[in-house]
């Protein structure tokens, strides 16, 4: 099994939209309808929506493949946080949210999830994030086990609108060491390779 990370690219659309309806309901608290993840998934996740994403300068999305086939996605959103609840805990700047972190099912426990946070983590650093944090489901006990295990510690609470009812999320934070790039005081001009081996070496919602 060969496995790499590679940022998303603008034609990677079609492709990151069908791996978000395949991995949404993941994290979908119990008894969650599969209309309203349906929904928000066609409003939210759309192709559109991944293409404006891939547009932006202030987001970053990682694409992990196994032997050439996508299976995972990560999404950071760099800036301030716009949710009170999250500004009053997450006290660290410049921070970046992960926004999305999803593994498809039959990539859980090989191993996939870990390389794809240490990409996405490297990709926080390289930006001069010194913090990320993220929003899980309170009841999505495998996510915050991943989420504990890859060093996130919960700081506080917040909600997440979903098919009219709002859900409780736990917020969790991560400090992040200085890039080697900031250590060395040199400005640079080509982002790390997140295909390197050390990015492959290095589950999910």
């Amino acid at each position: 099994m060969t496995t790499t990370v590679r940022a998303a690219a603008v034609a990677d659309g079609v492709l990151l939209h069908d791996l978000a309806a395949a991995t949404f309901g993941l994290a979908c608290p119990p008894g969650t309808p599969p209309e309203d993840a349906r929904a928000f998934v066609s409003s939210e996740l759309s192709v559109q929506r991944f293409e404006a994403y891939l547009a932006d300068a202030n987001r970053a999305i990682l694409l992990a493949e196994v032997d050439g086939s996508a299976a995972g996605y990560s999404m950071l959103i760099f800036g301030e946080p716009t949710d009170a609840d999250v500004a009053a805990v997450v006290t660290a700047r410049p921070t970046v949210e992960l926004s999305k972190f999803y593994v498809l099912a039959e990539s859980h426990g090989t191993g996939l999830s870990s390389e794809l946070m240490a990409a996405t983590v490297e990709a926080a650093r390289f930006r001069g994030a010194v913090s990320t944090w993220l929003g899980v489901n309170q009841q999505n006990g495998r996510a915050n086990r991943f989420y504990e295990k890859s060093g996130f510690s919960l700081v506080g609470t917040k909600q997440f609108a979903l098919g009219g009812r709002l859900e409780d999320d736990f917020v969790r934070e991560l400090s992040l060491e200085p890039s080697p790039d900031m250590l060395s005081a040199i400005v640079p001009t080509v982002k790390p390779n997140i295909n390197s081996p050390t990015a492959q070496r290095c589950q999910p919602e």
